[in-house]
């Protein structure tokens, strides 16, 4: 029975014409002379997936229902969205703004207060207002004379009270005989004749009776004394309390009325009229500082500094405002997301060497920026950004704002902070970055998929149709417009729009990765300006793409030159038996080329092992690995169905010394394999791609364009004979986007491009011999190369049993 591979048997393949070599653009369904002429184009123009994501994103209000925009990193994703989200944001509410006021209760606690929008800056002007007035009326008042007449009668009753009590004391001591004396010490009680203390020596003499009666009396005066003296502070007290009553009220009288002017202006906001009262209050208890003398000298200094601090507690800190914008909801990009960029920080100034702080110090984050908007992060950033991924989070689950302070995270906090009111939040978040990223944090991060459940994912390419080629010839009028290039005339355009086809690495695709177009049209303006052109044409468009390949393409002259120069072993004519020139590309950061290898093959009966020297000295990858062994797959499934596989091969990359991987040289290296069994010459002036499955069908690989330049290279520099070519899997053939230079060797007959669907055609190219299919008698015709194998096979089987034979005789031994 003949295998799929049989069935789908054809001959050499013819190669391919130069017309399918090159799609070149057509734009004749769009008429203009310049880009001048083209209507600008948004960023998400052929981006249907993705602008339907970031509309529904957008809309949606639905808490968790956050955006991570996935792409390219050339596809200058937050660009191309933002005209879309300042778009949904201009239907959503206008934001709120908020300020921060000093809790007078609990000071280390800041006091949030919503506004209206575009209201926080009036308040912040009412209020600083408001104690300037103050700072006039206050003192005014208690300078007045109803103020001083109330505090001097005051004053005179607790003196009037204090002189009575001690009059009272002196009159009853004097009646006793005795005096009351102020001393250094303090009051002293002594016996007094005639109003004049008695001496010691003469109290002394008096009669013992005397003297007892005096000391009583003293006793008891001293008592009273003690009792009068202990009377004072609570006179004292009652003469402060009273005072402060007076003041009170006397500030109140003053503080009123502005108080009210200022809340009129407020009524609407509660929570202003609220703060308004307890300002009052504060106010009231804080007057003397508005109506103390000033002192000389180091008490002036900070009894000025205590004045401004009790101004400066009354201000008030706009947050975030509305103010001047014109657009409600904001569209915030934050381009280095730390801690305190993300969530607010609060600063610290230092006076007389100490780190202190105060509400006014408190500064807003993007999140408070972007409340009530839409905020844009690139995902990598915030990532690389110490506790900030952890902390956005926090603040999705908690929905609101918390001020959090890096260095006690880090063990750092040496003075004290303030924890200001958290703010409510309400914001849609828009993280961006590459696919990988977004894989990765879906996979490591239960977490994320609870925040982040929309994905707009954008394409890196579009169909090449003569709407999408207009879609691109836009895109560039645009950026040019954009960047201040000047305009591309038609050629120019359609040469960007053959590049963006190469780029896309298929010439029915084209690239959105706008950064890679604008390069080589900022490029391509440099040019056409020193050329003094008023307009990028063609040829300035060529230039400026060979100049990018020609700056990164350092690594690819000195491998081609090593080759020139027989130093790495590639033939370009001739034939060899177990050796093949297969392709690779090598990939430089954003510069890839390609370039031959040589693979080689040997053959022995065995044990049916083909033995990957790459993987056997770990330079080879999974994906290599993998194609080698579904070498295994195809000889087993092929030949010597009735025998096992007694063959033992060993496949290598000559003069390979980094990583290989990829299956993009199986086929080649089935065809070494394949030419080793037979005996039949490979011819060296063809090299191969493609991949292949245990079938024997050559399947698709990437970096078709790169390979096959890579190997026209070496051919052109050691001259062209007419025989040299490239075989590619036939489905690689709609991706082709050669060189010119390519082209017209391919358009002259002097190379050639073959599109193979099978490993029979492509052997039957690459030796001269056909490859055969199998008869009704299930038997490869004679002197075919599927009929060469199997025989070859076959021979490795015999031979395996008589050495098993040899070995059993000699005591099962093997020498």
């Amino acid at each position: 029975m003949a295998d799929s591979t049989e069935e789908m048997q054809i001959g050499p393949p013819a190669p391919l014409a130069a017309a399918a070599l090159y799609r070149a653009a057509d734009l004749s369904a769009l008429a203009f002379d310049t880009t001048a002429d083209l209507p600008p184009i948004g960023g998400l123009e052929g981006q249907d997936r993705a602008r339907e994501a970031l509309a529904f994103g957008a809309e949606i209000a639905v808490r968790g229902f956050n955006i991570f925009a996935i792409g390219a990193s050339a596809a200058r994703l937050q660009q191309a969205m933002r005209p879309m989200l300042e778009a949904a944001a201009r239907v959503r509410p206008c934001p709120s703004d908020w300020a921060y006021v000093n809790n007078f209760n609990t000071p280390h606690r800041p006091t949030a207060i919503r506004l209206p929008a575009a209201r926080a800056p009036a308040f912040h002007d009412a209020m600083h207002h408001l104690i300037d007035d103050l700072k006039i009326a206050v003192p005014t008042v208690f300078e007045g004379e109803d103020y001083q007449t109330r505090h001097g009668a005051i004053e005179q009753e607790f003196r009037t009270r204090n002189e009575e009590a001690f009059s009272a004391l002196g009159d009853r001591a004097g009646g006793r005989g005795l005096a009351i004396m102020r001393t250094p010490m303090g009051f002293a009680v002594a016996p007094a004749v005639d109003g004049k203390v008695v001496p010691p020596e003469e109290f002394n003499a008096w009669t013992e009776e005397k003297r007892r009666a005096m000391q009583s009396a003293m006793r008891e005066t001293e008592q009273e004394l003690e009792q009068t003296l202990r009377a004072i502070p609570r006179l004292e007290k009652e003469r402060r309390d009273a005072t402060r009553t007076l003041n009170q009220e006397t500030a109140r009288v003053a503080i009123g009325p502005l108080i009210a002017e200022t809340k009129a202006t407020f009524t609407d906001v509660p929570k202003v009229l609220e703060y308004l009262e307890a300002v009052r209050e504060n106010l009231v208890d804080s007057v003397p500082i508005f109506i103390g003398a000033p002192p000389a000298g180091e008490e002036a200094a900070a009894m000025a500094v205590a004045r401004a601090n009790l101004f400066d507690r009354y201000e008030v800190n706009v947050l975030v405002t509305q103010s001047g914008v014109e657009n409600c909801a904001p569209v915030i990009e934050e381009l280095h997301p730390t801690l305190g960029n993300l969530l607010g920080r609060v600063e610290y100034v230092q006076e007389q060497g100490v780190l202190t702080t105060n509400f006014r110090l408190i500064k807003p984050g993007a999140l408070h920026r972007a409340n009530d908007g839409i905020i844009l992060i690139d995902a990598r950033a915030l990532l690389l950004e110490p506790f900030s991924w952890a902390a956005l989070k926090r603040a999705l689950v908690r929905q609101e704002i918390v001020i959090e302070d890096i260095a006690r995270f880090a063990g750092m906090t040496t003075t004290v902070s303030l924890e200001p009111d958290p703010i409510p939040l309400d914001v849609k978040i828009v993280l961006f970055g590459d696919r990988q990223l977004y894989y990765l944090l879906a996979a490591a991060d239960p977490e994320f998929a609870q925040h982040f459940k929309v994905l707009a994912d954008f394409d890196d390419t579009i169909a090449r149709n003569a709407d999408n080629e207009a879609v691109i010839a836009r895109l560039i009028a645009s950026l040019a417009c954009e960047r201040g290039l000047p305009p591309l005339d038609r050629t120019g355009v359609a040469r960007m729009v053959e590049h963006a086809a190469r780029l896309a690495g298929d010439a029915a695709k084209v690239t959105l990765l706008v950064e890679d177009l604008f390069d080589v049209a900022a490029e391509a303006a440099h040019h056409a300006r020193k050329a003094g052109h008023r307009v990028i044409a063609r040829a300035d468009v060529d230039r400026a793409i060979a100049g990018q390949k020609h700056r990164a393409s350092r690594i690819q002259e000195n491998s081609r030159e090593m080759v020139l120069r027989d130093i790495s072993l590639i033939e370009t004519n001739g034939a060899r038996v177990g050796q093949i020139n297969g392709l690779s590309v090598m990939s430089l950061g954003n510069y890839a080329f390609g370039g031959p290898t040589r693979i080689t093959c040997r053959v022995r009966p065995g044990a049916g092992r083909i033995v990957d020297i790459e993987r056997e000295v770990e330079l080879g990858g999974p994906l290599h690995s993998k194609g080698v062994l579904i070498l295994s797959g195809f000889l087993a499934g092929r030949y010597a169905l009735d025998a096992p596989m007694s063959v033992s091969a060993s496949l290598v990359f000559e003069q390979s010394y980094g990583g290989v991987d990829g299956d993009s040289a199986s086929s080649a290296e089935l065809y070494t394999l394949l030419s080793a069994l037979s005996g039949q010459a490979l011819r060296q002036d063809l090299a191969v791609t493609g991949s292949v499955n245990q079938h024997g069908v050559v399947q698709a690989i990437g970096g078709v364009n790169e390979k096959i330049e890579g190997f026209f290279d070496i051919c052109a520099a050691r001259g062209l004979t007419g025989t040299q070519g490239v075989l590619i899997p036939a489905a690689n053939a709609q991706h082709l986007m050669l060189r010119d230079d390519v082209v017209a060797a391919c358009a002259a007959g002097r190379f050639a491009i073959y599109p193979v669907r099978s490993i029979d055609a492509g052997i039957s190219l690459l030796t001269g011999v056909d490859a055969g299919a199998r008869g009704a008698d299930g038997i490869y015709p004679a002197g075919s190369i599927n009929r060469l194998v199997e025989d070859r096979l076959k021979q490795f089987v015999a031979a395996r049993r008589t050495g098993d034979d040899d070995n059993k005789g000699d005591g099962g031994k093997i020498t």
